[in-house]
């Protein structure tokens, strides 16, 4: 679940223009009142599912982007004056990393403090592949967050996202002030070690200790259940396909588990790891296709194919067309 605020700054941009909402909100699985009432969770997969049809209906393919630079950022609440109230950058950023669950447990940050700063963004109980405008206005959100509480033009090293994207990037390339990098292996942001010791200057130790209860109060009341191995396993191998890594034996290694426990896990709930490749390959096809500027040579690429006609003929068997035909459908 998500606290749903990203949907409804979406939905709030699309009536404005005068849109049909309620057709994009029954597609996704929500309704008017859920919208309409800012305490009520709604689904991360319903989230994701509305921002892609409303960027399609805005015609904003960089939607999530664009939202994230528009919104009060006290809108987040909690987690935005728990990160406000801390004395040091690095301690803001490490409690929003801890208590992230809180506003959206699907879509999880991660803090890693090493050479480089590095926040990452691991998903949970939900398919990563289908997503590009919830992840882009998180990673947006992070850096002009970073920059409002210490007052400083940030810039990071380099961002890097795990879902395609073809152009030249220049707006958002333009905001992050470093390189951006889509089709890689994860979704997380590098920073210089020096932003660690920042002073942020609204801090107030008394408000964040208090704050910090509410925090602890609020994760101990969501039980997070495990994530279903199906999207463990489509997660754990969907950035890998273009670099021709796909086994069961590197999806055992990235899920953290022995090849023969993954068999048997895969065997207990009637799933094979053929079947899971196979139609995750299926459902990014049918994404690419979309892309006018992919070549149906590059499709197979990122697939992990070595040959187009591999790539034809399983095409084929799956929807009974060639790429070709079902991009001209």
């Amino acid at each position: 679940m998500a606290s749903g605020g990203i949907a409804r700054h979406a939905y709030t941009r699309c009536a404005k223009a005068g849109l049909n909402t309620d057709i994009m909100l029954r597609k996704a699985g929500l309704t008017r009142a859920q919208i309409d009432k800012p305490d009520v969770r709604i689904t991360v997969e319903s989230q994701i599912k509305f921002l892609d049809l409303a960027a399609k209906a805005l015609r904003d393919e960089w939607l999530g982007f664009h939202l994230a630079q528009a919104f009060d950022l006290r809108e987040i609440g909690l987690l935005y004056y728990v990160a406000a109230s801390s004395d040091l950058l690095g301690d803001a950023l490490q409690r929003c990393a801890r208590y992230s669950g809180v506003n959206n447990e699907g879509a999880r940050l991660n803090y890693r403090a090493e050479k480089q700063i590095t926040l990452g963004v691991s998903y949970e109980g939900v398919a990563r592949h289908p997503d590009r405008h919830q992840i882009e206005f998180m990673m947006t959100t992070l850096v002009r967050g970073c920059r409002q509480l210490t007052g400083q033009m940030l810039r990071p090293q380099c961002v890097t996202l795990s879902h395609l994207r073809t152009g030249e990037f220049k707006e958002i390339k333009k905001y992050f002030g470093c390189s951006v990098v889509f089709g890689g292996l994860v979704d997380e942001i590098a920073f210089s070690k020096r932003i660690e010791r920042m002073q942020i200057s609204s801090a107030d130790p008394y408000l964040n200790a208090l704050l910090l209860k509410y925090c602890d109060e609020a994760r101990d009341r969501r039980v997070t259940k495990p994530s279903p191995l199906r999207l463990s396993i489509e997660n754990a191998i969907a950035p890998l396909l273009p670099h021709g890594k796909v086994n069961a034996s590197e999806a055992a290694r990235s899920l953290g588990l022995s090849q023969g426990t993954l068999a048997r896990r895969l065997k207990s709930e009637g799933l094979s790891f053929s079947r899971i490749l196979r139609e995750l390959r299926y459902d990014l096809t049918r994404t690419y296709l979309r892309e006018k500027s992919l070549s149906i040579s590059m499709i197979a690429w990122l697939l992990g194919y070595e040959e187009v006609s591999s790539f034809t003929h399983a095409f084929k068997r799956w929807s009974g067309k060639t790429p070709r035909q079902a991009r001209a459908a």
